[in-house]
């Protein structure tokens, strides 16, 4: 088995398995504010077993491809958004489970003006700018309890363009 995986453009139909693509695509739902603001409504599931959602801001270290993904993790009490504070690109990596492991991982290059949010309980990469600033917006569940499960691979994959 090839241990190379190449990027595929982050799109609602590829994503759809893993979580939710935020994003102002098509016509809004509705008009607000006298006509002046397009409402894209309720396009995320959050969803949390316990606890409330808050909102924390991540800086994330900007990376350079080829990458080496050694590590992934999930949060079983929550689900987690990440909506960039910038225009940049931003790669997300996610597997789906099988048996209580990731399966071989995806990657996904955002296109501007595109966020995400991860169901709960699906394994993905760590937060993966590809420019500076990597700043987001991190929704997710504040609460008690151990929300992180982790999985090292016994050999890296490489993700490439």
């Amino acid at each position: 088995m090839s241990r190379r995986i190449r990027i595929e453009p982050l799109t609602v139909a590829a994503f759809a398995p893993f979580g939710d693509v935020l994003d102002a695509a098509g016509a809004p739902d509705k008009m607000i504010n006298q006509g002046k603001c397009g409402r894209y409504h309720d396009r995320a599931r959050l969803d949390f077993t316990d606890g409330r959602a808050g909102i924390s801001i991540f800086q994330g270290e900007a990376r350079i491809l080829p990458l080496t993904l050694d590590l992934l993790e999930r949060h079983p009490l929550g689900s987690q958004a990440f909506v960039p504070m910038s225009a940049d690109p931003f790669l997300v990596v996610v597997a789906q489970d099988d048996a209580g492991q990731p399966a071989r991982p995806r990657a996904f290059v955002t296109a501007p003006g595109q966020a995400i949010n991860f169901h709960r309980g699906t394994w993905h990469g760590v937060l993966t700018p590809l420019s500076a600033p990597g700043l987001f917006a991190v929704i997710d569940r504040i609460g008690a309890g151990d929300n992180l499960q982790e999985h090292v691979f016994d050999a890296p994959y490489i993700i490439e363009e």
